[in-house]
């Protein structure tokens, strides 16, 4: 068993195969993908519906930036890792102590990104 067993995750990714490729390493960790958005505002909106653990995030999403999504995480101290082609440099300059892990990458580096922050909680 992973520590990340039971973990219940929120996915925001706009490209319904990377997300659906996502939901399947993480699955295999064990966690359950419990919301899912491909939009910053249905993000939002799902943090404030949804028990989540933690968060993986695409940094560019149908065009806009997920950086509100990564400051609402942030103010009710919930871990989230970014995922993006963009690399470390694409992602806002007060928001880079947080993992970055560039597309595309293996299970284990999300893994890996994953146990850091939720250790950190």
């Amino acid at each position: 068993m992973s520590m990340l067993s039971g973990l219940r995750l929120l996915l925001v990714e706009d490209e319904s195969h990377v997300a659906m490729l996502i939901e399947d390493m993480l699955a295999d960790m064990g966690c359950d993908v419990v919301a899912s958005a491909a939009r910053v505002s249905e993000a939002l909106r799902l943090i404030d519906a949804t028990d989540i653990d933690a968060a993986v995030l695409d940094v560019n999403v149908a065009g806009e930036k997920v950086f509100p999504v990564a400051e609402k995480l942030r103010e009710r101290a919930i871990p989230f890792v970014f995922a993006t082609g963009y690399g470390a440099e694409g992602v806002r300059e007060d928001l880079r102590a947080q993992p970055v892990i560039a597309k595309p990458f293996p299970q284990s580096q999300l893994e890996k990104a994953l146990i850091k922050v939720v250790k950190q909680r």
